[in-house]
Formats: C-alpha cells, structure tokens, sequence
C-alpha cells in the first residue's frame, strides 16, 4: 500500500500501526461473511414481500371464483389459505421481525465490535488494500478516490 495521500485509499480504509495482514484477512472473512447474512436478510424480506402479495392475489382469486358461481372452492380456499400462517404461529413479518431483532442484529453487533476492538473500528480494509494491489496506478478509472475525495 502506498504512504501518499493522493494516490492511496483515504484515512478511513488505511490499517491502523501494528495491525497484521493476518488481522486484515481475518476481518476481511468477518465482513464476507456479515455481508452474506445482509443478502440473507434481503431474500427474507423479498420472502415477506413476495408471501403478502401472494396472499392478496389469492383473495382477489377468491372473489372472482365466487363471482363465477363456484362458491365451494372460493369459501373452502378463503377458509384454509387465505391469511393462513406461513409457519406455526406466524406471518412473515413476525419471522422478518424475530431475524432483525435476533441474529441479525447480534451479528452486526458482533462485526462492528471486532472492527472497534482491533481496527478502531474501520471497515473493508482488507477490499481497500485489494483493490490497491489490483488497480493501475496513474490510469483514469483506476484512481484511488473519487474526485472530490482527492
């Protein structure tokens, strides 16, 4: 990694003194590996999403059906499907809400903390030092910052 400020990432993705290349990849796999529990989330809440609209779909399946005369199979679809539990006791937004409060948020906790206690709390150095030892140095769309961070 380069010392001058104008060619290198700025002071917040730069290693603290001291830190070890083995402290930088280790936090690197931390941060892969909150970023999968991010993406996680993301699918939940598309789950949530995707669950809800199906449910709302259905009801209106439902009014057409009993519209179109076949009232058995509208009421017997109203009774078991409709605003029917996704699992035992819950809607999705409750599994969504249980995930933040629960391991979602343990886990972020947990990420940061260990950036505070052994970075000061820095994030991505490791992606910061990658992209160092993978950019050409000097060339336009490989700078070290954006304009307004140089």
């Amino acid at each position: 990694m380069t010392s001058d400020a104008t060619d290198g990432p700025d002071a917040n993705h730069q290693r603290p003194d001291g830190v070890t290349d083995a402290t930088v990849e280790a936090l690197g796999k931390l941060s892969e590996a909150f970023e999968v529990v991010e993406q996680a989330r993301g699918y939940l809440y598309g789950f949530h999403r995707l669950t809800g609209t199906a449910d709302l779909a259905l009801g209106e399946a439902v009014e057409l059906l009993s519209k179109a005369g076949h009232t058995e199979v509208a009421e017997r679809l109203d009774r078991e499907i409709v605003g029917r539990n996704v699992v035992e006791g819950r809607w999705t937004f409750q599994i969504v809400e249980d995930y933040d409060d629960g391991y979602y948020a343990e886990f972020k906790a947990a990420e940061k903390r260990a950036r505070e206690e052994l970075v000061d709390g820095k994030r991505h150095l490791y992606e910061a030092e990658m992209k160092e030892d993978r950019r050409t140095h000097g060339r336009r769309n490989h700078e070290a910052l954006p304009p307004e961070g140089r």
